[in-house]
């Protein structure tokens, strides 16, 4: 059963999504954290899917749409990273209550990069992580988006009239960027700019690490093979896997990637 509502919170309200399990009461839970601006969108229906499968095995799963995304409250103008992790927080603090046994948390890109963040505070009680294609740097990832600026002007007057450099000094003068239809403050860029996955080690049970590839021969990619080999050394127990498949969270068409909801259902068996 898939209910929809708005959790209260500061500011405002978040719209959550919550699939009860198949089998009766919860005795586990996961929360959902969706990816950054347009890639939430195309990335819904892979998101949705996953959320039914885990319901299936006994999962009670919550998503939800974080501060100035989706059809929570605020403009994406306002989120700032500190907001979005208060929300998470929050939608973790909403199922533990109704659940009678470990709640974890699953992540998506960037989302999976604030799973792990918030999932470092021991006192959260997060049982395991599962991450799909984890956003490695928020440096390299702030500029990847800067670049969408660039082609967005190339496709309007021929040619991009500034460069990464240049878009992020504006940054750095407190100016917000206008890209791919999403206002970009620059206290968000900084904060996002900051972060490695390497270094946001979670205090948990296990990690579940899956990526999607276009090779016919998948493998994990260098960035991740270096994150995953520091969390090791941190004593982390970590499932890590590659599928073939697109990236559905930015293809033009939405897709979907059946292998990687069948490696999720592989790595999460007999997990608690």
């Amino acid at each position: 059963m898939t209910s929809a509502f708005f959790l209260p919170a500061e500011p405002g309200h978040r719209f959550c999504i919550y699939h009860q399990p198949l089998n009766g009461g919860a005795k586990r839970g996961i929360v959902y954290a969706h990816p950054f601006c347009e890639e939430m969108n195309k990335a819904r229906r892979m998101a949705a899917l996953q959320s039914r499968r885990l319901a299936a095995a006994g999962y009670a799963v919550l998503q939800i749409d974080l501060f100035g995304c989706g059809d929570s409250s605020g403009d994406f103008g306002d989120a700032r990273w500190r907001i979005w992790k208060q929300d998470l927080q929050a939608a973790v603090g909403w199922l533990n209550s109704r659940v009678g046994g470990p709640v974890s948390l699953w992540g998506l890109r960037l989302g999976a990069m604030l799973a792990a963040d918030i999932a470092r505070d021991s006192g959260m009680g997060i049982r395991q992580l599962l991450l799909w294609q984890p956003v490695s740097s928020g440096e390299q990832f702030l500029t990847q988006f800067l670049r969408l600026r660039l082609a967005a002007e190339m496709l309007a007057v021929g040619a991009a009239q500034t460069g990464v450099r240049e878009l992020r000094e504006m940054l750095a003068r407190g100016t917000p960027l206008e890209i791919a239809g999403y206002d970009l403050h620059p206290e968000l860029a900084a904060e996002i700019e900051g972060l490695r996955l390497a270094d946001l080690v979670p205090a948990v049970k296990r990690v579940h690490y899956l990526e999607v590839t276009a090779q016919a021969e998948p493998k994990l990619s260098p960035a991740s093979q270096r994150a995953l080999e520091a969390w090791r050394m941190k004593g982390l127990d970590v499932r890590a896997a590659a599928v073939t498949g697109e990236p559905f969270w930015s293809t033009i068409e939405v897709t979907e990637c059946e292998a990687l909801l069948a490696a999720t259902d592989d790595s999460l068996k007999g997990a608690s």
